[in-house]
């Protein structure tokens, strides 16, 4: 189980956007990567799909390896470490804030 999901808010820790935070779009657990809103813009150059169609150079979200990003705890506000722990009446596994021990 990855400790970064969709629809997180990170603060990237190492490369050209080092300090920006931003919203995780999409996770990729077999490649380690993810895809934060607004981070690591690459250009993309395009053919024409359909006659008549111009192609073109999109710029888009490029992949982050998972290691250069920390989880921002909604309670303390601060990037921090991920744990889990099991709830005690339901028995489900939660993710932990390692700083102030809060539930995400």
């Amino acid at each position: 189980m990855l400790k970064i999901k969709e629809n997180d808010k990170v603060k990237i820790l190492q490369g050209k956007d080092r300090g920006k935070v931003g919203k995780v779009l999409r996770v990729e657990p077999a490649k380690d990567n993810v895809y934060i809103e607004g981070a690591n813009i690459v250009k993309v150059h395009t053919r024409s799909k359909k006659q008549g169609q111009p192609g073109g150079i999109i710029s888009k979200e490029g992949p982050i390896h998972i290691s250069n990003v920390s989880v921002v705890c909604p309670n303390c506000g601060k990037p921090a470490r991920i744990g889990f722990d099991t709830t005690k009446d339901s028995g489900n596994k939660v993710r932990v804030c390692k700083k102030c021990g809060g539930q995400f």
